[in-house]
């Protein structure tokens, strides 16, 4: 199921995304909705990264470590 939402998009990016859309015959909708699948992907794998980090009950490795245990 699709729904439409309108937005301002600055002219540059415009420019950028229908020479994109242009080259690979693709429709504008599609490229926003790859990027923002993209976009979506990312943040949840940053948010994964961040929790880690700040979770006082998992280990920082050192690099020096990681390549012993890893015979690197």
């Amino acid at each position: 199921m699709s729904t439409s939402v309108s937005v301002r998009i600055k002219e540059d990016l415009v420019q950028k995304l229908d020479e994109i859309a242009k080259e690979t015959e693709r429709s504008r909708a599609f490229h926003i909705q790859k990027a923002l699948e993209a976009y979506f992907e990312e943040l949840a794998d940053l948010q994964i990264a961040v929790d880690r980090l700040r979770d006082v009950n998992d280990p920082v490795i050192s690099l020096e470590d990681m390549r012993k245990e890893l015979e690197v």
